[in-house]
């Protein structure tokens, strides 16, 4: 069939070259279209749950709202896991869904179970679905400065001007506001006073809510002309608030106001985060969230150009700075692949210029690179793939091999064209026929070998989670690139090989390079055939060695794929307070900024305004961004510059964390553990849970490799608690619920209405004066109104208690838990989860009911060894399968797959010798080698058969000699086809090793045992294959004799 294939593409040769030309189009217009990211989206799918409980506690929070929802939302269909945070105010769940679900559709499944969950919340508690953003959504970051202007006001510009403007962007999925103070209207009311006018605060409270609205009345004709009636009421200033009449006084007869009772200012709402640059002191930032499924560049580019063009409506004095562009990283990351694929091209070019000393033939081998390149990025625009490390780095890896049929197809055509030279005009035939006879020997056998290639890398689309998001994009942009590079090695090759490869064509045997390279196999070729079996016992003790690196290589989820960028991410004891947070993370920032290598440093510290962020005010991210490596000092190098920074910052109580802005975002959301490693205790009571934690990073701080280990204190909040006497409360007629709301609104302070000022809107918060609420004796004499007019102190109704609890409840599948956050250093994940394992189990005894899971990075590569071991089967028995289509002998599907084990061989010394750890990124070069090995095998074993066959044809195999000249002619005398295919695939993987530049870590585990086991393949093919071939055929041919002896002995 394929050889009709060759045949018909000769035939009509304009309508393959047409439909070449419209695949060239296509292409074009495919990588001008595609979008473009750093990194493929590694997020879960995942629905957030936000729910705003304003000033209640973690362990309130919990109770009414988290759990209610979580055990409701368990069920939700495909939900993997139901992950609660209860902090201070608000509550987030996150639901993180399998892999293949539609975001949308999960996004309607939960909010349909959200309506069932409503009835079990408080009243006026509405639970809300966060923006339909991921984990890799953090695109783009800003600050807001001003030497005229505060912190309020700057706030006040952000939330009210540019937020919107910047969310009217299209892929913008959230405008997320972090630092400077919200505007708060602030009513300290005086107990005294309200004890004079026998006032409760819940009538200050009422008074002001009626106070403030605008309502409508109808519509009015007056003079032929419609007009509509408002009552206008909104506050809109502090006087308007103090003007407020709260009561008219019986005695005289005159109104009480606000004013005649509290006092009426403007000042900071409380605030739950911070935002801080270069050390300077606190900012304001925004924060833009990319939409799930945009193109980050464009999305980046537009939220530029929209800032451009708010600037002009921006007081002169403010001004905006970027803190994080992702965009850099992108283009960082493109344009180091960009430069692999032209490396890669050009020298593949040379290499078969050099082989075939023919300029027009060497272009057609080149002309099939960017055309199947082209036609790869026609399917991944239909597709939906982003162009990104991953993707690019699948052609990346392809190109060597993608020319490798073109090349054999065109110096078997020269082959064919010089011997068309030796015969006599008569026996000369036309120049299309011996190029189409010269395609049809070997296309076949090429074509499945590339299909070999192509097919290979099926097994990776199985693999599920962070690692098949990563790879799969891999995977398919090979597997495209490669089926089309099969696809023109059978249609415009041919066509083009009948057109250039005409002239002068220069014979094998005067190449220099093949000269060369005969010279050197020639002698190899007799000691191989003369002592076949030592080679092959050699060989086999050479597989055996392997396992001496094997057993020394460590082994990690995947190598750190290096950002250009730092998150410094340290995590501080609970409790602290907003002050003393932004003293710290001022400190931390003005440190980091000092490093030659930094150029702007923005920190964090508590959480921004946006449901993605699940952070407490024990938590500080700070993004270090870096200036370009030119400028570093000379020797310094990422990972020295993490050492320095880790030991300049040393804080009592402070425990360090080092990564990377996009990596940390996409485990928080996607594990809840932002370090390699992280081990979850699971219990029922928060105590036990924090005992245990402790217990854990004592132990594990022991384990070498440890650069930092922090357990968190899940009951070591600082609570103020009035424990109520339900008796002495009803003495007075009073019910709980009446004392709460003294408590919640005089004590901790309530908001309650807000104003509509133009488009802003700013709250309304009613309280006692501090000197009233910070101290106990106090807090006692707060007053509460009864039911018959009195005034009791709070002590007479309730006991004041200090006590420990929650800062933060966590809980996965409604089950509290605790979690331990683990840094390492100089030692590779594997080996330290096993040791850190062992010493766990040893030290740590837990109680009936409580269990560890051992997360972070380690989840991901546990799950990912266990699908490996039915992948790599897979994959081996998929390529066997392709090569005993094509070869339809199990002897000779056998020797192919030798190359298999010779591969491994420089493989597993190569990963060694580098210092790599095994790792998936590791394990996907192994399958793709293992393609590789199959194509080289297939061509080693095609050109023994094409030169057996030959012989036989010729009636010259009479005896082991005749066997042994075929044998050194298909091995040695077509030794240039074979150096040329492996050339090719070495030379155009070669790039990657010497690469540099963004992603360049994840591109070399790859490239490193595909390099390493195609050399090693390559040596012992040459050397083994003729000594296994000699043994195979001598073995039948010897049968063959003895059985033509015993038939000729029978006869006579």
């Amino acid at each position: 069939m394929l050889g009709k294939i060759i045949e018909w593409s000769v035939n009509n040769k304009f309508m393959v070259i047409l439909i070449t030309l419209f695949a060239i189009g296509g292409g074009i217009w495919a990588i001008s279209t595609t979008p473009v990211d750093a990194i493929p989206d590694l997020s879960d799918v995942q629905v957030i749950v936000y729910t705003k409980f304003p000033g209640q506690s973690p362990r309130t929070v919990e109770d009414q709202i988290t759990y209610p929802l979580t055990t409701q939302l368990v069920s939700v269909p495909y939900s993997k896991v139901v992950r609660g945070y209860s902090f201070f105010g608000y509550s987030l769940i996150y639901i993180i869904f399998e892999d293949g679900t539609d975001l949308y559709w999960a996004r309607s499944r939960v909010l349909e179970y959200l309506n069932y969950a409503q009835t079990r919340l408080p009243k006026n508690i509405v639970a809300q679905l966060g923006p339909d953003a991921t984990g890799v959504g953090w695109v783009f970051e800003y600050t807001l400065s001003s030497d005229k202007r505060d912190l309020s006001q700057l706030r006040s510009i952000q939330d009210w001007f540019l937020k919107y403007q910047l969310a009217s962007v299209d892929g913008v999925a959230e405008v997320a506001t972090l630092g400077g103070y919200v505007k708060q209207y602030q009513v300290t009311v005086d107990p005294a006073k309200l004890l004079a006018f026998n006032l409760s605060i819940s009538e200050i409270e009422m008074a002001i809510k009626k106070s403030n609205n605008d309502v409508g009345g109808e519509v009015i004709e007056m003079g032929e002309k419609e007009f509509m009636v408002r009552g206008r009421g909104y506050i809109t200033s502090v006087d308007d608030i103090k003007n407020i009449p709260v009561m008219v006084n019986k005695a005289s007869g005159t109104p009480v106001y606000v004013r005649d009772i509290a006092d009426v200012t403007i000042g900071p709402e409380m605030r739950r985060g911070l935002g801080e640059a270069n050390g300077e002191g606190e900012t304001v930032g925004g924060i833009v969230i990319m939409r799930y499924g945009q193109n980050a560049l464009e999305v980046i580019k537009n939220v530029k150009a929209k800032l451009e063009e708010a600037r002009a409506g921006l007081p002169e004095d403010v001004k905006i700075t970027v803190a994080y562009d992702r965009s850099s990283l992108i283009e960082r990351a493109i344009e180091t692949l960009k430069e692999k694929l032209i490396e890669e091209s050009i020298i593949v070019a040379l290499v078969s210029i050099l082989f075939l000393l023919h300029f027009r033939s060497a272009f057609v081998a080149i002309f099939t690179l960017p055309v199947a390149i082209l036609i790869a990025f026609i399917i991944m625009r239909f597709q939906g793939i982003n162009a990104n490390i991953m993707s690019l780095s699948g052609i990346a890896i392809a190109i060597g091999a993608m020319v490798d049929a073109a090349i054999i197809m065109i110096e078997n055509a020269h082959k064919h064209i010089e011997h068309e030279a030796t015969l006599s005009e008569a026996e000369k035939r036309p120049h299309w026929t011996v190029v189409t006879e010269a395609a049809k020997e070997v296309g076949p056998s090429l074509f499945y070998s590339l299909l070999v290639i192509t097919l290979s890398f099926l097994p990776v689309f199985t693999l599920e989670a962070q690692e098949g998001r990563l790879f799969k994009p891999l995977a398919f942009t090979k597997t495209y690139s490669m089926a089309a590079a099969a696809i023109l090695a059978i249609t415009i090759v041919p066509v083009l090989m009948g057109y250039l490869i005409r002239g002068k064509i220069r014979p094998e045997e005067k190449n220099p390079v093949n000269r060369l390279l005969i010279r050197m196999y020639h002698p190899l070729m007799h000691v191989v055939l003369k002592y076949k079996k030592i080679v092959v016992g050699i060989a086999a003790g050479i597989i055996v060695l392997t396992v001496i690196p094997f057993s020394r290589l460590g082994s990690e989820f995947m190598p750190p794929l290096y950002e250009g960028d730092i998150l410094y991410m340290p995590t501080t004891l609970p409790g602290i307070s907003i002050t003393k947070a932004k003293e710290l993370l001022q400190q931390m920032d003005k440190i980091l900024k000092t490093f030659p290598e930094v150029h702007h440093v923005f920190g964090k510290i508590g959480r921004t305004e946006s449901a993605t962020d699940p952070a407490g005010l024990d938590m500080v991210e700070t993004i270090i961004m870096l200036k370009p490596e030119e400028e570093w000092r000379p020797g310094m190098n990422p990972e020295k510059l993490v050492k320095e920074m880790d030991a300049a910052m040393k804080f009592p109580g402070v425990t360090n964390a080092w990564t990377m802005p996009i990596k940390t975002r996409i485990d928080m959301l996607s594990t809840g553990i932002r370090t390699p490693v992280g081990i979850k205790v699971a219990g029922a009571n928060l105590q036990t849970l924090q005992e245990i934690g402790k217990q854990i990073e004592d132990v594990v701080k022991a384990v070498p490799g440890t650069r930092s280990a922090f357990a968190e204190r899940a009951a070591t909040g600082n609570y103020a608690d009035w424990d109520i006497d339900r008796k002495e409360a009803a003495r007075y007629g009073l019910t709980v619920e009446d004392v709460q709301k003294v408590i919640e609104t005089a004590i901790g302070g309530m908001t309650i209405t807000t104003t509509v000022e133009g488009l802003e809107r700013y709250p309304v918060n009613l309280r006692y004066p501090r000197e009233l609420r910070d101290n106990p004796e106090a807090m006692n004499r707060v007053l509460i109104p009864t039911p018959t007019g009195q005034q009791v102190p709070l002590s007479q109704l309730a006991t004041f208690k200090l006590r420990s609890g929650p800062m933060v409840v966590r809980s996965e599948d409604t089950r509290p838990n605790a979690w331990i956050y683990v840094d390492i250093q100089d030692i590779d994940l594997g080996t330290y989860v096993a040791m850190a394992k062992k010493a766990v189990a040893e030290k740590v005894k837990l109680p009936a009911g409580y269990s560890i899971t051992w997360s972070g990075q380690y989840e991901y590569m546990q799950r990912a060894q266990e699908r490996l071991l039915y992948v790599i089967p897979a994959t081996i028995f998929i390529i066997f399968l392709i090569v005993y289509i094509n070869t339809k002998s199990l002897v000779k599907t056998a020797i192919v797959f030798l190359a298999v084990p010779f591969s491994l061989v420089g493989a597993f010394w190569f990963i060694w010798i580098l210092g790599y750890n095994t790792s998936i990124a590791v394990w996907v070069g192994i399958i793709a080698l293992a393609g590789l090995d199959a194509e080289t095998g297939v061509v080693m074993l095609l050109y023994l058969d094409i030169a057996y066959d030959d012989w036989k044809k010729k009636g010259t195999m009479r005896n082991i000699g005749d066997l042994k000249d075929a044998i050194y002619h298909g091995a040695v005398k077509r030794i240039r086809p074979k150096i040329m295919t492996v050339a090719t695939i070495i030379m155009g993987l070669l790039p990657i090793m010497w690469s540099a530049g963004t992603g360049s870590d994840v591109m070399k585990r790859i490239a490193a045992p595909m390099v390493g086991g195609v050399v090693t393949s390559a040596i012992m093919e040459l050397a083994v294959y003729p000594a296994i071939y000699l043994l195979w055929r001598g073995r039948a041919f010897k049968k063959q004799q003895q059985s033509v002896q015993q038939s000729f002995i029978k006869e006579s």
